[in-house]
């Protein structure tokens, strides 16, 4: 049995598509082959929250999967739907990488160092709107593009061996805002001038986590045992599963559907389990940084139960402080 990965075919997608198969294969003992899948997201143009935001990047790999082109799709699970697709399952979530946010500036600025006035790029409504609370003095720039194309807006940044041009514009910018988790995988760290802890950038639910996501038949299951090709498969999808990763980010996204927020929101959401509880943080703010509303719950019911109550909990306190009245969450 050869298993198919559905993948999109970025840069940092077959990495971390690549990654995973490797690690799939390692397990189970079966040979994989990727499959290429074109999304809305790389085919349309403009910013992500004109786009629809949530799901541009997914519906495509979904409908593969669905069709029978591929067994697994692995997607950046920061750009997951919150609500279930039908006919799917969310397989596995392994090991979460680092969550932070990431500020690649010019001359290795800071963000406290960056001159009044400096252009800085995201996509991102959550950063730009974390970003202007902190700096509004900043000129934040909207920008696509791939990590590379990205990179490539700022000038003498490590590796930056050819200047990328997006719409006719290139070394325009102080500074972006990535993933770290993004520029690990790709081997492009070096870019880094500071990582922005979360006390001042809390990242978008599920950042930092893969999600690889199979039809139900496949799925592991959670009592009993398998047999077959699809129960090797299954197997192998449950040996990647990781337990604190999964009750992260299902508190992340508890809290997400709660607020009806999709990825293209100004929320922030970081939850991490430690010692006997799961802890959750979370903002909410307005797109030009002048407002908004923060605060943290904690559990100890490590359950996903558990950790769906939690962000439920914490996105009722969100919006009784008035988070809908500072975003329009519902349009997102």
């Amino acid at each position: 049995m050869t298993v198919r990965i559905g993948t999109r075919a970025s840069k940092l997608a077959l990495t971390q598509t690549q990654q995973t198969a490797d690690l799939l294969a390692a397990v189970g003992g079966f040979p994989v082959e990727l499959v290429h899948i074109r999304t809305e997201g790389d085919v349309l143009k403009g910013s992500l929250s004109q786009m629809g935001g949530t799901g541009v990047f997914v519906a495509a790999l979904r409908d593969a999967l669905l069709r029978n082109e591929c067994d697994v799709a692995v997607h950046s699970l920061k750009d997951l739907p919150t609500g279930p697709a039908a006919g799917l399952i969310l397989a596995a979530t392994p090991p979460r990488v680092d969550v932070r946010d990431v500020l690649c500036a010019r001359d290795g600025l800071k963000l406290a160092d960056l001159p009044k006035g400096a252009r800085v790029g995201t996509g991102s409504p959550r950063r730009a709107a974390q970003l202007r609370a902190v700096r509004p003095d900043l000129d934040i720039v909207d920008i696509r593009g791939n990590v590379d194309t990205r990179l490539g807006r700022v000038p003498g940044l490590p590796g930056n061996a050819t200047e990328a041009v997006v719409d006719g514009k290139s070394c325009d910018l102080d500074a972006v805002v990535l993933a770290a988790a993004g520029l690990e995988r790709i081997g492009r760290l070096d870019t880094i001038a500071e990582y922005l802890e979360t006390d001042i950038m809390l990242p978008a639910a599920g950042q930092g986590s893969l999600a690889i996501e199979c039809r139900s038949a496949d799925a592991p299951r959670k009592a009993g045992s398998t047999d077959g090709a699809q129960g090797v498969l299954a197997q192998a999808l449950a040996a990647l599963d990781d337990e604190d990763t999964r009750l992260a980010v299902t508190a992340e996204r508890a809290l997400l559907a709660r607020l009806e927020a999709g990825c293209a929101a100004p929320v922030g959401a970081y939850a991490y389990r430690k010692g006997s509880l799961l802890h959750l943080d979370a903002v909410v703010c307005a797109v030009d940084g002048t407002a908004s509303v923060r605060d943290k719950r904690a559990t100890d019911g490590l359950t996903e139960v558990g950790a769906t109550l939690l962000g439920i909990e914490l996105a009722e306190v969100l919006l009784a402080a008035g988070a809908a009245d500072i975003a329009d969450l519902t349009a997102s």
